[in-house]
């Protein structure tokens, strides 16, 4: 029987999880209330599924099936019941997330995940009444092509929840790492802290937004400069987060005035046309 994989919010990450189970085989019930955004999402599935089968990545009977795996429904309640992985990607607002998190559980999922990048598991898992079967599964952008899934524990997660997390992510073909729940995690800790730096060398005037991303793609092999890889991420997610980890680590993670000003201005990266590059 094919694995039942609910995921909630039909933003980029949301469409690329959804798009990576359905390659897999399992089927995909995505949330989204929004009728123009679930279009969009079901849109994307179909564009990037003949792309992979194009590229030989997937046959053309694979191909064609992908999209009929993934289907929308308006809201969490509409999940079906005892689903083997249900994944929260809402925007990063705890508020939002616990919500969903509270009607995602009563559909009683084996496994419930938030894909936060950065927000307390623990923190998340406060208004759950099973939060042993509650964990973090950080995935990265795009999900169709980036290699890893870190596992983030959360204080109360079992054992048993761990195990079908790491088999979830090795049906899609995923390398894991596992981390306890601490501000940042391993991943956006180390990621904000570069591509914050980096931002602060284009302030100083130490080298352009391509010469500096350049820098780390052949000096240290980075498959994206931190600025391009910002932009992709959203400069608005990238200041949340470091707001974040400046409460807790302080002032080494202080947003720089640039990234406050351009999230000011709506420079929020390829979403909106225009970050630390023009993607017009």
């Amino acid at each position: 029987m094919r694995q039942q994989i609910g995921v909630i919010g039909a933003g980029a990450m949301g469409v690329g999880i959804a798009y990576v189970f359905a390659a897999a085989g399992c089927e995909v019930v995505l949330v989204e209330p929004e009728p123009a955004r679930a279009e969009r999402a079901l849109g994307t599935v179909r564009t990037r599924a003949a792309r992979a089968g194009e590229q030989g990545r997937l046959t053309p009977q694979q191909a064609g099936g992908l999209p009929g795996r993934v289907r929308t429904v308006r809201a969490a309640g509409e999940l079906p019941e005892g689903m083997d992985l249900v994944v929260e990607a809402v925007p990063e607002r705890p508020e939002l997330k616990r919500r969903v998190l509270a009607e995602a559980e009563e559909r009683r999922p084996a496994v419930l995940a938030s894909n936060t990048s950065g927000l307390s598991i623990d923190d998340l898992a406060a208004p759950l009444r099973r939060p042993g079967g509650f964990l973090g599964l950080h995935f990265f952008n795009p999900v169709w092509s980036m290699p890893l899934v870190e596992i983030v524990r959360g204080a109360r997660t079992t054992e048993e929840t761990l195990k079908r997390a790491r088999e979830t992510a090795e049906l899609i073909g995923k390398e894991t790492v596992v981390v306890r729940d601490s501000p940042g995690f391993a991943t956006s800790r180390l990621g904000v802290a570069i591509g914050l730096e980096a931002m602060r060398m284009l302030e100083d005037g130490v080298a352009s937004a391509e010469d500096i991303d350049r820098a780390m793609e052949l000096g240290y092999r980075h498959a994206m400069g931190p600025l391009r890889l910002t932009d992709l991420v959203g400069l608005d997610v990238r200041l949340d987060i470091a707001r974040h980890l400046a409460e807790t680590y302080g002032p080494r993670f202080a947003p720089p005035r640039i990234l406050l000003d351009k999230v000011a201005a709506g420079e929020l990266g390829r979403k909106t046309g225009r970050g630390f590059y023009d993607w017009g």
